[in-house]
């Protein structure tokens, strides 16, 4: 161990004090690359310190300002004239009493106390077994030093000790559950954000609060939060199972495997960031962004792992805050995500080890990030105002909020009248009164399979239309969005290309059944309809492909609109269906592109492109919406790419770090 002496009064000088020796004897092998800084000092500095970090306005013997880290284990301030004074009065050597403090002192930054009886004995008896190595006789034979101060932070961990479980305990696991749950509730339909910043800061505590341990170690102590959190976020997917009668009888019996599988999954990728953090060795300032990084990569994985879903990233917490959202016009959810989660940790790092300049540092930089965050977030609200040079058409979405029993067909016979009484629901809204120029309907409302060209229902109505259908050809079926002009002519399919898994395809073959088995389409594109003399252009997007950075707008290639067509009837009005309207005003904004949204029983919408919903139909309401969009415009975060900003801001984390890590002995 590296010990560095620091001496504030020159009274020290007269005593000759081998702090490296005594040091290394109270850490051994195991902290053999570590340092401590001991700053020798008097009643009148330490009655200061004392003052300012416990609040107790008297001097004392030692105190340990400790960082709970593995290299930079933290700074023991030792007063003389108190010492002094306790030497004379326990008629013992100074210079043996001046080594108890340094062994007390250090013992409490390698994470022993005694707050209780337990504690103090086993503190005790480890100051025992050291002092003997050294020559010293046992301290508590005549009850010396029983009043052994300590540790501002770690008057701080005491308090939280008192209120929490010991570590490893039963009551750490129920505590980190409790705060995954409380994580949940930043989203929609709660947008109770600072639930999620203290659960996140909360389990960051727990888990940083840990000496260096083995990843195996680490990950089943923050299981209980990541499991919660994923369960809390998600369970709403299994509403599904039970909107059709016939299906829940299917698949009912899946409904606790795929609780306990979302809990598994969701458990092993949300606890990566805290398992990175607790299993390396990183000091205090550089482990928010560490941490921020791992959670931002973590973020980007999602959109591939298991086919992807990057469902509510941390920056969806911040859609009641349109100054902090259009940020991701910048830098995606993925920047937005990386600053809050950093924040949030070097939040909790300056708490704990508030003396220390590289810290504060840490907290500066994301503290700039937000205000750099606020300023271009404003920036887009103003390019999203601006009004397009093309006449945009007026357009009507259609809504016929029919629940999914009333949609689903079980016989030839009902499959038939069924389908009459839908289609003639569509055409009595799309003749509610309006002078409208498109209309769009939503995701598989067309109840007949299309496999030609010929599309009836726009010529009967005399309008264009976009409607959502299944499509036949070549052997295979698509979920699909049909483009049809006012004489009845198809003039463009586009089929989703992100399918469900075990909703539109078996990604385990037979294992697990599926209703549906559908084919991909080939991806991105933009389409241009002519209306009225004048060039509509957008970009298709069925479903939850939109939650997809990056998966709708081909490179470089600005439309006047996304248009999303969507079914969110499995989800009656669980929070999922409020948090796909948060997914998709996130869409608007990192592209600054206003999206126009046809939900069949709700939340259909007309979405500005900084992420506003401009006019809306609620869940469950059958109706029609008419109106216009403008403000597209390129944003940076389109031009740079969901892969190039994850290169921008894993750079930056690293490039911070090594700043950071420079300024370690001044902090």
């Amino acid at each position: 161990m590296k010990v560095y002496v620091n001496i504030n009064d020159k009274r020290w000088n007269k005593y000759k004090i081998d702090f490296d020796k005594i040091a290394n004897m109270v850490a051994g092998k195991k902290y053999l690359n570590s340092e401590v800084s001991i700053i020798l000092t008097n009643d009148e500095e330490i009655q200061a310190l004392n003052t300012q970090y416990r609040h107790i306005n008297k001097p004392t013997n030692v105190l340990s300002f400790e960082l709970n880290d593995d290299i930079l284990l933290g700074d023991i301030y030792i007063s003389f004239d108190t010492v002094y004074k306790e030497a004379a009065e326990q008629n013992i050597s100074f210079v043996d009493h001046t080594a108890h403090m340094v062994v007390h002192g250090i013992l409490h930054l390698l994470g022993f106390d005694h707050l209780t009886d337990k504690q103090a004995l086993v503190m005790e008896s480890k100051e025992i077994k050291i002092l003997k190595k050294l020559g010293i006789k046992n301290p508590y034979d005549e009850n010396i030093c029983k009043d052994v101060s300590c540790c501002p932070g770690g008057r701080f961990s005491a308090f939280v000790q008192k209120i929490k479980i010991k570590q490893d305990g039963f009551w750490q696991y129920i505590i980190m559950a409790l705060l995954g749950a409380l994580t949940s509730f930043g989203f929609a339909p709660f947008y109770m954000w600072y639930c999620s910043v203290i659960g996140i800061a909360g389990a960051y505590y727990l888990m940083t609060r840990r000496t260096k341990t083995n990843w195996l170690k680490s990950f089943f102590a923050v299981l209980p939060f990541s499991a919660f959190y994923s369960i809390c976020m998600f369970w709403w997917v299994l509403n599904s199972i039970y909107v059709v009668p016939e299906l829940a009888q299917q698949f009912a019996i899946w409904t606790i495997p795929a609780l306990i599988g979302i809990g598994l999954v969701g458990g092993i990728i949300f606890a990566i960031p805290f398992v990175v953090i607790s299993s390396m060795c990183t000091i205090p300032a550089c482990r928010p962004f560490l941490f921020a990084g791992i959670w931002t990569l973590v973020l980007w994985l999602r959109e591939w792992l298991l086919t992807g879903f990057p469902w509510n990233p941390i920056a969806n917490i911040t859609m009641k805050a349109p100054l902090l959202s259009n940020s991701m016009s910048l830098w995606g959810a993925l920047g937005l995500t990386f600053i809050i989660v950093g924040i949030t940790a070097a939040t909790v790092e300056l708490v704990k080890s508030k003396k220390y300049t590289s810290v504060f540092v840490t907290y500066v930089i994301f503290l700039l990030l937000i205000v750099i965050a606020v300023a271009y977030g404003k920036y887009n609200i103003r390019e999203s105002q601006i009004v397009n040079q093309n006449d945009s058409p007026l357009i009507r979405v259609i809504q016929p909020a029919q629940s999914a029993q009333q949609k689903a067909t079980h016989s030839r016979k009902e499959a038939v009248l069924n389908a009459e009484r839908n289609i003639k629901k569509l055409a009595d809204l799309s003749m509610i009164d309006g002078d409208y120029d498109l209309l769009v309907f939503p995701e598989t409302v067309y109840p007949f399979t299309v496999v030609d060209t010929d599309f009836p229902m726009s010529a009967a109505l005399k309008k264009d239309i976009i409607i959502g259908a299944n499509y036949y050809s070549a052997g295979k079926f698509y979920n699909s969005m049909l483009i049809a002009d006012k004489n009845g002519f198809i003039s463009h399919i586009y089929s989703k290309s992100h399918l469900v898994p075990f909703g539109e395809y078996r990604p385990l073959g037979d294992l697990i059944p599926t209703p549906g088995q559908l084919s991909q389409g080939n991806g991105a594109e933009i389409i241009n309809i002519d209306i009225n003399g004048n060039t509509f252009s957008f970009a298709p997007a069925i479903c939850y492909e939109i939650i997809f950075s990056d998966s709708i707008l081909p490179d470089g290639k600005i439309p006047d609109a996304i248009v999303n067509i969507t079914n969110d009837t499995w989800f009656g009005k669980t929070p999922g269906v409020y948090q796909h309207l948060d997914m998709v005003r996130r869409y608007a904004i990192e592209s600054g592109v206003p999206i126009i949204r046809a939900n069949y029983s709700g939340i259909s919408a007309f979405i500005a492109s900084d992420g506003s919903v401009i006019s809306y139909l609620p869940v469950g309401e059958e109706g029609v919406l008419d109106g216009f969009v403008w403000g597209s415009h390129e944003t940076l975060y389109h031009k740079i790419g969901r892969n190039g900003w994850l290169i921008i801001i894993l750079s930056f984390a690293c490039i911070c770090s090594i700043s950071i890590y420079g300024l370690r002995k001044k902090g």
